[in-house]
């Protein structure tokens, strides 16, 4: 392909991309291909000579698109979103046209400045404290990874890293039985051992029961265990808990232990000063990360990272190869020792684009419309006699159930409502997921799409109650 026929190809895109997000709302939200269909029709090797872009996308069309589920439909209300809007997919095809490297200031100084930028933007946005430092991770679990790195390297005075496993013996991470799995995944990781991950019970609201974490840490170390980091959730994935941040946060000084929260969803809502309440005592913490590319309408992937001590975060992962080093080390920042990656891409110049488009006060004004919606949808469960809510709303998400008169056996119920949410998403119409709260299965319905609008929310609700009726009576 010569710079005539992909300035030709690149416009045929463009105008298909538009069309997609124009028409997105029209697809079947979850794919309803079967196990293996599209591996099947694609061919076991790979073409000998090179082929038109014509056909490629005609396979694409008809072989790849069926098998898409639409996130960026405003019909999904599924697990949290990965959103995207038009500002940041312009700056995502700019990044993949300049094709940067950024591990390190010099292989492009303006993604580094940028980002550097970028995070304290953020931090003025969502009231994160201003001596702290950001970096760009790809995911919260990496984000997450680099806090029980840094925390345990710390607490060792980095023998963990120099010794190894003889360093790490009996050292213990809390958090409670609701936090996300990507803490587990990061504690075995981090080579601690699944058996040294404590995870505390909550209160009728699915928060960290502040006791039970004292009584838990009080026990290891009468035990001879030693307690390093607390993993706090701001927004836990069932059904968006908030932690009491202040209050574990105090605790985690008390016993000199680093206190990482977890805000991977929900830390978007900061944006809102009326939801800032959500962050006291963050001053007393050491790390932060909330995702940009969840709710602030950023594509995948795009993850801000902030800690209070960045000398123990660089000195986790600083590595200096003769090949690395150059002139400018020490005055600028070479994100590449700010995490696991060395390679990196140019995550900053999307989120810049879509700040910039938005305003901080198009994100609120979006931000808060979605919270709006969420209430409406609360009051029509609660309004509804055949429904019930099954937590909290504290942002936008509403978990609830399915729970007719006459049928109060958790068994039949978890299976009804099991039922319900296979119907509503075989329809094509909408895409929920589900969780288990005190082990009863309970919907999630997510408002939180870029593009959703109340018509959306409020179609969804018809088909839920017709659905309802439908396999209830």
């Amino acid at each position: 392909m010569d710079n005539k026929s992909f300035r030709e190809q690149a416009h045929l895109l463009v105008d298909w991309m538009a069309d997609y997000m124009g028409e997105v709302e029209n697809f079947t939200v979850k794919s309803k291909v079967q196990p293996g269909a599209i591996y099947q029709s694609l061919p076991e090797l790979a073409p000998s000579e090179g082929e038109e872009m014509s056909a490629i996308m005609q396979d694409f069309n008809n072989i790849i698109m069926p098998g898409i589920t639409h996130w960026q439909s405003p019909n999904f209300f599924a697990y949290f979103p990965a959103n995207s809007s038009y500002p940041s997919v312009l700056a995502e095809m700019l990044t993949a046209t300049l094709g940067t490297q950024c591990m390190i200031w010099e292989t492009s100084p303006a993604a580094a400045e940028l980002e550097e930028r970028m995070m304290n933007w953020l931090k003025a946005m969502t009231g994160i404290p201003a001596g702290w430092h950001g970096v760009i991770q790809d995911t919260a679990s990496a984000a997450t990874l680099a806090s029980i790195l840094s925390a345990r390297e710390r607490f060792t005075d980095y023998a963990g890293n120099q010794d190894g496993p003889a360093a790490l013996t009996g050292l213990r991470v809390y958090c409670s039985s609701e936090t996300h799995s990507s803490i587990e995944k990061a504690v075995k990781i981090a080579g601690l051992g699944r058996a040294n991950l404590v995870k505390v019970g909550v209160d009728e609201h699915f928060r960290m029961d502040l006791p039970a974490l004292r009584r838990a840490i009080e026990c290891d170390l009468v035990a001879g265990h030693k307690p390093f980091c607390i993993v706090a959730s701001l927004g836990t994935t069932g059904c968006t808990a908030i932690d009491p941040i202040a209050a574990i946060a105090e605790l985690a000084c008390q016993y000199n232990i680093w206190l990482h929260v977890d805000a991977a969803y929900a830390g978007t809502a900061l944006v809102l000063p009326e939801y800032r309440y959500m962050i006291e005592g963050i001053e007393l913490a050491d790390s932060f990360v909330f995702n940009p590319h969840k709710w602030m309408f950023t594509n995948f992937d795009c993850s801000a990272y902030f800690v209070k001590d960045k000398e123990a975060l660089i000195h986790t992962f600083e590595i200096l190869p003769e090949y690395l080093k150059t002139g400018t080390r020490g005055q600028v920042n070479d994100y590449r020792d700010w995490g696991v990656p060395l390679g990196r891409r140019f995550r900053a110049l999307k989120l810049w684009f879509v700040i910039r488009s938005f305003g901080i006060e198009g994100i609120r004004k979006k931000v808060r419309e979605h919270i709006r919606l969420a209430d409406w949808f609360r009051n029509e469960i609660i309004a509804d006699d055949r429904f019930e809510l099954m937590a909290q709303v504290t942002l936008n998400l509403v978990c609830f159930r399915l729970h007719p008169k006459g049928i109060d056996d958790i068994k039949d119920l978890n299976r009804l409502n099991e039922l319900l949410l296979s119907k509503l998403n075989a329809t094509g119409k909408v895409y929920l997921t589900h969780t288990k709260l005190n082990n009863a299965y309970t919907l999630r319905m997510v408002i939180a799409q870029t593009y959703v609008q109340e018509r959306h929310v409020i179609a969804a609700w018809e088909l839920i109650r017709t659905m309802a009726e439908d396999i209830s009576g």
